[in-house]
């Protein structure tokens, strides 16, 4: 039945307005549409990213969101210039280099929005 139909991704933000400028101004995202002080469409490749004002925001504790990406070093380093804070986890038969968590040929870094949501960028 949806195995045709695309996913979106939802997170659930506190203060839009706080998530909006941690999205586009640190992440770089680009935002669709918003719905007043409701939520926030982005765009994020060929995805939409959903961010919606919830009194439930930042209760997950796990991750949110994750971005396959080609090179996580260099994104890590690019996030980190623009203030991103990494989160370190002790994982089974996973190293750390820095803020990158390496097990066997993958490679992943967290890091949280304002919220607490947790967000993953992870080798393609």
């Amino acid at each position: 039945m949806l195995n045709s139909e695309n996913a979106v991704a939802t997170v659930a933000v506190k203060d839009l307005d706080v998530a909006r400028s941690f999205y586009e101004g640190k992440l770089g995202l680009k935002a669709e549409s918003s719905q007043g002080q409701e939520a926030v469409t982005f765009v994020t490749g060929g995805s939409r990213l959903i961010v919606y004002r919830s009194q439930f925001a930042g209760t997950n504790k796990a991750t949110s969101v994750t971005w396959p990406v080609g090179d996580v070093e260099s994104t890590v380093k690019a996030l980190k210039a623009k203030g991103v804070a990494f989160e370190h986890y002790d994982m089974p038969q996973a190293v750390r280099q820095g803020d990158v968590h390496v097990a066997g040929g993958n490679k992943a870094a967290w890091f949280k929005d304002p919220d607490g949501n947790i967000i993953a960028v992870v080798s393609r």
